[in-house]
Order: C-alpha cells, then sequence, then structure tokens
C-alpha cells in the first residue's frame, strides 16, 4: 500500500534544478549542502557520521534500509545527516542481528527523505556543477516557498559546525588502568575512533570543541588527538590555537579529517573547499613513505592546499589521494605529529589504514622512552 499512496515530494538545487520523487512518509521541509556517497554498504554508520552534520546525503547504492539498523552500527547517538536521497527505500528488511527498520529509525528521529529520484543523473549532475545548497520538500510547499527558504540557507565555506555536534562535557572511554592516556578533541568524533583507541590499552578523555590547551594538558596525556568533524575548518580559532600549543610543546598528536585540516592551518597551510569533495570507502591512496596503495573510507568537503604543504620547509607528504592528487596525509619532520585527511578506523569501509592507530602508539613509546 505504501507504494501506491506515498506523496510526491521535491528536490530543489540552489541552482534551480528540481528532481521529484516520493515521500517514504515523514512530513517536512529540510535543507543542507546536498553530496554524495558512495558506498555501497554501511548506511546506517554514513547517517551518524557527524562529519555529515548540515549536509543533505545522496544515496548511490540503489538500494537504502534493505537490512535494516542495529543499536550497535552508530558513529552518535542520533542521526547527523539533514535529509536523505535514494533510488529505492526498503520498506521491509532482512538481516539475521537486525533490531529494526530504516523507516521506523527515521521516524524517530523525523529525518526527512526522498525516494524514486534518478539518483544516477542527481549524482552526475553533482559531479559536473559541484555540491551546492539543496532543500528536500514532502510536506507539499511550492517551488516559489522553497526557493525564498533556500537562499538563506548559508553555504558551507565559512561555516562553523564542530559546535553543533562536539560534546558538551568530558568524558571517558576506555579502562582507566590501561597503559596510555589520550586527550581527545572533539570536533564530531565517530565511536569507533575511540574504539580503536581504547583497543590499543588507551584511555579517552573527550573534551569539547572549545575546551583549551591547558584544560587537556591537566589530563596529564601521553598523547593528543584532533577529530573529524563537519564544517569549514578555518573557523575553528579554539582548535588551531591548542594545535599550536600542542606543536610547541612537542606532544604526540594525531589527526583525523578535520583534526587534519586545523595541524594544516596550525602551521600556516591553507584549505580550501573542494568541488564535490571525497565521500565513499574505496577511494585508493598511496602511501609515499611505503610505496603502498590503501583504500580508503573517506568523508570531506575541504582539503589542504598541496602547494603550500610541498614548500613547508617543516612538513612532508605521506599519502596522496590517487584519484585527483589532493593530500591524504602529512608529518612534520621536527615533531611528533602526523595526521590524515581519511579515515582509518573505517566504520563503514575496509581496514588497510588501520595501522596508523598503531603508528600513534609508537609515536608515543618513544615520546615516553624521550
Amino acid at each position: 500500500m505504501k507504494y501506491t499512496t506515498r506523496q510526491k515530494a521535491i528536490l530543489l538545487l540552489s541552482d534551480g534544478t528540481i528532481f521529484y520523487g516520493k515521500s517514504i512518509g515523514i512530513e517536512g521541509t529540510t535543507f543542507g549542502e546536498v553530496c554524495f556517497n558512495t558506498g555501497m554498504t554501511g548506511y546506517q554508520e554514513i547517517f551518524t557520521d557527524p562529519s555529515y552534520f548540515g549536509q543533505i546525503m545522496v544515496a548511490t547504492n540503489a538500494h537504502i534500509g534493505n537490512y535494516g539498523v542495529n543499536a550497535e552500527d552508530i558513529e552518535a547517538d542520533q542521526i547527523m545527516i539533514s535529509g536523505l536521497v535514494c533510488k529505492n527505500f526498503s520498506f521491509s528488511h532482512s538481516r539475521a542481528n537486525s533490531s529494526g527498520s530504516l523507516e521506523d529509525y527515521f521516524k524517530k528521529q523525523n529525518l526527512v527523505c526522498i525516494s524514486d529520484v534518478d539518483t544516477r543523473a542527481l549524482v552526475s549532475y553533482i559531479r559536473d556543477n559541484g555540491a551546492m545548497n539543496a532543500v528536500i520538500s514532502t510536506d507539499g510547499k511550492s517551488i516559489d516557498e522553497l526557493k525564498a527558504l533556500l537562499a538563506k540557507v548559508p553555504d558551507m565555506k565559512g561555516l562553523e559546525l564542530a559546535s553543533k555536534v562536539s560534546t558538551k562535557e568530558p568524558y571517558f572511554v576506555g579502562q582507566e588502568t590501561a597503559t596510555y592516556k589520550i586527550a581527545a578533541l572533539d570536533l564530531g568524533i565517530k565511536k569507533n575512533i575511540l574504539r580503536n583507541l581504547a583497543k590499543r590499552d588507551c584511555y579517552i578523555k573527550v573534551f569539547p570543541f572549545d575546551a583549551t590547551y591547558e584544560e587537556m594538558k591537566a589530563f596529564n596525556p601521553d598523547g593528543f588527538f584532533l577529530s573529524n568533524g563537519p564544517g569549514d575548518p578555518d573557523p575553528l580559532y579554539g582548535a588551531i590555537d591548542i594545535a599550536k600549543k600542542i606543536l610547541a610543546n612537542d606532544d604526540p598528536v594525531f589527526g583525523i579529517c578535520l583534526g587534519h585540516q586545523v595541524l594544516a592551518l596550525a602551521n600556516g597551510i591553507s584549505t580550501y573547499k573542494m568541488f564535490n569533495g571525497h565521500r565513499g570507502i574505496n577511494h585508493p591512496v598511496k602511501n609515499e613513505i611505503t610505496g603502498k596503495g590503501e583504500i580508503t573510507s573517506q568523508n570531506h568537503g575541504f582539503a589542504v592546499n598541496r602547494e603550500e604543504l610541498e614548500k613547508h620547509p617543516d612538513l612532508e607528504i605521506t599519502h596522496l589521494h590517487i584519484n585527483d592528487g589532493t593530500v591524504a596525509g602529512m608529518r612534520m619532520k621536527n615533531k611528533n605529529c602526523f595526521s590524515v585527511q581519511y579515515h582509518p578506523e573505517a566504520s563503514p569501509g575496509p581496514h588497510d589504514s588501520s595501522y596508523l592507530f598503531d603508528q600513534f602508539i609508537e609515536n608515543i613509546k618513544k615520546a615516553v622512552k624521550a
């Protein structure tokens, strides 16, 4: 019955392009930067990744919802995407350890979704014209009304979003008796990053985005971690200041995605908004140190300026994205600091790069011995 009675829905892009589809039954209007993820699985981890806050997700896989949801397959305690665009939405699901349907999961969190969209045409259009703001409407608003509302939505460039997803109060992960103590700055941290650190005998104190270096240092950590997160890194003045002080003190530090960009900015290297960004679980990266290739999970719309990085006397590129040559990783020659522009914790994705967590621990060991 749902397939014959569902209401029409609209996806309107900021340049006036319209795609039509159907509502899955949740009425509303939602805004965000439209982007696409090429992953064939792991949709629940994607929907709950804080780095996607403020974005409308286009799923390139033809079927979404077919294996339901599971309470353990989350990267945050709530859905982070602003809305979903998909081809076929599965109202029924089959999975032995499923705890419910994706439809019910969306209804509980009132996530607006438009299905029956020609997603191949939509993704092709975004590839050609770049990421842009968009609106999904399933509640009957007119095109003119939606255009007026969409015009008021700020662009992602210059937008600070870490404060929207960061913890409000510090919290702990792992065993207090663990060998290593890590102070983690939460700019939109994923749960699986914390799991990867904890299983490597780390006790982690997670700090809010607006914490100070002095507050983090008072934990007496063996190392610092700067997390992933949404939005433009440029407005994160507090995080950049923390990074500068970490480097000045030569504390061991590891940054992922937004944390990687913050470390670049702390070194005077600029960042820029990408035309489309990288979002998927099959992005090829070359390790410039070992010469080996890695298949990686990526989710970012900003990148570090390669030309400036190559000219910096104290920095070197450790990883490059094979498809477009963008910076995928860097390290400092004179400091205990490295970072990557992708997700070694995966979730979803391959585990080719999980060694980076081991590398962080080895760096900490060297610092402790010194």
